[in-house]
């Protein structure tokens, strides 16, 4: 039994048709994604079965609002509608766009009270926005109040037309000093500061990590700069990381495999797979 934490469904609704700032990704998961097939002509069956191959009781699917800086968008209803149509092993997160101000927040009370979504999606980068930039306190805050968790972009991005540094998980040190209480999976797992995220995470016992757009088998790579997380994933950490295949960026029965083929005890990979991301999730 697996719960994976990032997918985006092969349906129109979840295009990523005009999304121009995100094209060098292509470029940089060539490999993973030919891995995965002509994910162009994947229908919803076809991901549907690959889920059921490895027994997935959950998948996380994420809105984004990018409008204010990409002009593009995964809207919160379309999400809430892919969840309903298809049952409840999908689980939506909202996205609202904090240059939106107090209609993001609004949107994102709407999208939690009366669509059933389960979780806010910031990709920080893509708002052009550091992690603790203050634009986005009301909605940590927000997330509090309806006690829903946070998935936060923590690593490096391959578009130019914004920042590394929005993405530098040293600046969720301070948001959570500030909201104790906010449940966060920071994902990607930190790369090229992979321990900087392992220190916030070990200070800060709301803090998760996401094992996503990363093959796990890297994690067991010398030299690949993910090893501390091999080493504190199955220690301190062995309650905070969380698995995403990242579909279709990488295909999800490999990835799967490569976490299971780590030098990990199995109560550990139990962990990752599955048990960190129920109690992360409350289901």
């Amino acid at each position: 039994m697996i719960i994976d934490y990032g997918c985006r469904p092969p349906v129109p609704e979840f295009a990523q048709t005009g999304s121009t700032h995100l094209k060098r990704y292509r470029s940089i998961y060539a490999s993973s994604e030919r891995a995965v097939g002509d994910r162009d002509a994947h229908t919803l069956a076809d991901l549907i079965g690959m889920y059921d191959s490895v027994g997935a009781e959950h998948v996380v699917v994420k809105a984004r609002d990018l409008e204010t800086t990409f002009g593009w968008r995964i809207s919160n209803e379309d999400v809430a509608k892919f969840c309903k149509d298809n049952g409840p092993r999908f689980i939506g997160f909202a996205g609202v766009d904090p240059h939106k101000g107090m209609t993001a927040v609004r949107e994102l009370e709407t999208a939690v009270r009366d669509l059933g979504l389960r979780g806010l999606n910031l990709q920080c980068f893509e708002h052009k926005l550091a992690i603790n930039d203050k634009r986005l306190y009301p909605l940590y805050a927000k997330c509090v109040e309806l006690d829903i968790p946070v998935n936060l972009h923590t690593s490096i991005n391959f578009s130019t037309a914004t920042l590394m540094e929005y993405g530098r998980p040293i600046l969720l040190d301070e948001v959570m000093v500030h909201f104790p209480d906010l449940r966060v999976c920071a994902a990607p797992p930190g790369f090229p500061w992979v321990h900087e995220l392992i220190g916030v995470a070990w200070r800060h016992a709301n803090v998760h990590i996401g094992l996503v757009a990363v093959r796990p088998k890297y994690l067991n790579v010398a030299g690949s700069g993910y090893e501390p997380l091999l080493q504190y994933g199955r220690t301190i950490l062995q309650d905070r990381i969380i698995f995403g295949s990242s579909y279709p960026m990488m295909p999800i029965e490999r990835t799967v495999r490569e976490v299971e083929d780590l030098p990990l005890d199995d109560t550990v990979k139990r962990k990752w797979l599955y048990g960190n991301a129920k109690k992360f999730l409350r289901i």
